[in-house]
């Protein structure tokens, strides 16, 4: 199987109980996509996933 060219992974939660699960290529992308489903997603609930990142890192970022 070969490499997907989607580095992030979008999961979030909407306000009204919607799920949303998408792929983005670049950051501006991702900024693009939020900023058109701003409205509509609840964002506690959003996660952003870099495919990219060494798992070890993820898991040792902290959040401020």
């Amino acid at each position: 199987m070969g490499k997907s060219s989607c580095r992030y992974v979008i999961n979030a939660q909407g306000k009204g109980g919607e799920t949303y699960y998408t792929h983005c290529k670049d950051k501006a992308e991702v900024k693009k996509w939020i900023a058109t489903h701003e409205e509509k997603l609840s964002m506690k609930e959003l996660k952003i996933i870099d495919k990219q990142k060494h798992p070890l890192l993820s898991w040792l970022s902290f959040k401020f």
